[in-house]
């Protein structure tokens, strides 16, 4: 299944909210997805399967009608018991074969690589729609010592293959260019969609991050300044 260009992935953690409550979640869910991402995944690691399930179905009933696509961390049979749009698996999780052949067509499917070695095996592996790179740059969601990859290796993993190239870590409006610039086909992020104060914050920051990482845009104003 394609991606739309840019791509733009809220990758929850309720915790890093003000509120941290499953209902502030799904909010803050619906929020976005009428502000314009792309996709929301689900990565809610503290709950039980029941929980977990539930959130999964009001978050797919939350995005509804704005083209936002849920998917659910790791959890296939979450995903598909709750109607989620596909998964995205962790770099030692199952192979996306495996998933893809029992998936129905439009099931999304994206795994995490950590470089440009990983992103051609998985690509030659086949069954994945896209994959994540990370962290590129610092990121509080990782510990002080987790070395950031940078923007070089993002562009040799982009370089390496055809699969859309999501980048992830430290993703801010500031840096989203640069993300782009290296041939990312979007941005991933947690902290700068659960940091914002409120909904109208949420969506200039979902506007910052789109101008960012719009190829057009950039283009047009390197123009404009020569």
């Amino acid at each position: 299944m394609t991606l739309p260009r840019p791509a733009l992935c809220f990758v929850t953690d309720r915790r890093r909210g003000a509120d941290p409550s499953i209902l502030a979640l799904v909010e803050r869910i619906g929020a976005a997805a009428r502000a314009g991402v792309s996709l929301v995944q689900i990565r809610e690691r503290d709950l039980d399967d029941r929980s977990l399930t539930a959130l999964v179905r009001d978050s797919v009933a939350a995005v509804a009608g704005t083209g936002a696509r849920v998917l659910v961390n790791d959890r296939v049979d979450v995903a598909a018991a709750a109607g989620a749009a596909g998964v995205h698996l962790r770099g030692d999780s199952i192979a996306a074969p495996c998933i893809r052949s029992i998936a129905p067509p439009s099931f999304l499917i994206g795994r995490s690589v950590h470089g440009a070695d990983e992103a051609r095996a998985v690509e030659a592996a086949g069954g994945c729609d896209y994959v994540f790179f990370g962290s590129v740059f610092a990121s509080r969601g990782k510990p002080a010592a987790h070395p950031a990859a940078g923007i070089d290796a993002l562009a040799r993993v982009c370089r390496a293959v055809s699969l859309p190239v999501i980048a992830i870590g430290g993703v801010d409006p500031a840096n989203a260019a640069a993300i782009a610039g290296a041939g990312a086909a979007g941005a991933a992020a947690i902290g700068v969609f659960m940091t914002a104060a409120d909904e109208a914050a949420l969506a200039s920051s979902v506007a910052a991050l789109q101008r960012a990482l719009t190829p057009d845009r950039r283009l047009s104003k390197v123009t404009a300044e020569k």
